[in-house]
């Protein structure tokens, strides 16, 4: 009977190996995710410190006389269209598309839609210095824990989610991605429309 146990015990271990090894052997752009057409999952977020020109969308603002963090939960978004990026300081495809977020980000700044980053597996320090170099005005923070990448099944970065006025998911790129798909996209998620299939940037995503 303890044999048996045993075998069963090993069997599993073995199983979930082999799924493992198989999922980091694949490409990130490869593997579709469930989650188009689904409600997104809630996170909140510390927030490097944002220009005063997006006060409006940070309802948990910093206390001056405590200095507390800005934190900026995805409920506070609530009723507009959101862009939600992935990204890494380490990551090349990260940097190539990091001018065209910008320049998007210009464009609909004005708009009733918000964007916002998420720096996976960095360090404050790095991550800083990355927003620094590339000149990004709209929100960002960093995910300490690892919980937010998990939930949003990324597999490779960057990756990036954008979600309806109701907290929906109406679709996922994998990979960079430029600024004219990433207005299009947001505007389609303004209107509701959910994509039919997930999107995929020409340069491979790293994990």
């Amino acid at each position: 009977m303890a044999l048996r146990r045993l075998i069963i015990t090993l069997a599993v271990i073995a199983s979930v190996l082999w799924l493992l090894a198989f999922g980091f052997q694949r490409d990130a752009r490869y593997i579709k995710t469930p989650l188009i057409a689904t409600q997104a999952a809630p996170f909140t977020v510390t927030l490097f410190d944002p220009p005063a020109g997006i006060r409006e969308i940070v309802l948990s603002e910093r206390s001056e006389s405590t200095g507390e963090a800005r934190k900026l939960s995805l409920a506070d978004l609530r009723g507009r269209a959101v862009f939600l990026n992935f990204w890494a300081s380490w990551c090349p495809p990260c940097r190539a598309e990091a001018r065209d977020l910008e320049a998007a980000w210009q464009k609909v700044k004005d708009k009733n839609l918000v964007f916002l980053g998420v720096a996976l597996q960095d360090t404050e320090k790095d991550s800083r210095a990355f927003l620094e170099e590339f000149n990004i005005t709209y929100p960002n923070g960093r995910d300490e824990s690892g919980k937010i990448g998990v939930d949003y099944g990324t597999w490779g970065i960057p990756e990036s989610f954008f979600l309806d006025a109701q907290g929906r998911i109406t679709y996922k790129h994998v990979g960079g991605i430029r600024a004219a798909l990433v207005i299009a996209k947001l505007e389609e998620a303004a209107k509701g429309i959910v994509s039919a299939q997930e999107g995929k940037g020409d340069i491979t995503p790293v994990r």
